[in-house]
């Protein structure tokens, strides 16, 4: 038996399991540390990625010599610009497509997307609008 704390006595086996405790506590202590390291590591890693994408992004435009071919309502227009904006987008039809109207951007496989007048769309090759009423009247003809 070992004396602890002034008179006390541990035997052995529980002088043992404390060590063995201590050494599963150290164990995990390590662990932790290791998978935070990995951990970091991989966010550092996608940040560097996501940065390298963003960086490519913002080439893109500039690098791109000729116009974007976009569709409104099925009529094709060439644009020269790397954004614009639904009152923009609303400009290039001959009438443009006047208040009566809302201007949506068609998403493959998900909702369409009502443009704003002020919000900015990012231009790409085979980009397509539509438009509809703004108010449609069930019923009437």
């Amino acid at each position: 038996m070992v004396s602890i704390n002034g008179g006390a006595t541990m035997s052995e086996h529980e002088r043992i399991g404390r060590d063995d405790r201590e050494k599963e506590l150290e164990a995990f202590k390590e662990r932790q540390l290791r998978e935070l390291r990995e951990f970091e590591e991989r966010q550092k890693k996608e940040l560097e990625e996501f940065e390298r994408q963003e960086l490519e992004e913002l080439k893109q435009p500039e690098e791109r010599q000729h116009p974007y071919e976009i569709k409104i309502d099925r009529t094709e227009f060439k644009v020269k610009e790397h954004f614009l904006t639904g009152a923009q987008l609303r400009a290039l039809p001959n009438p443009p497509i006047g208040p009566d109207r809302d201007l949506f951007e068609v998403v493959p496989g998900g909702s369409d997307e009502k443009i704003a007048d002020t919000q900015k769309v990012k231009m790409r090759d085979g980009l397509r609008f539509f438009t509809a009423p703004t108010q449609i009247n069930p019923g009437l003809a």
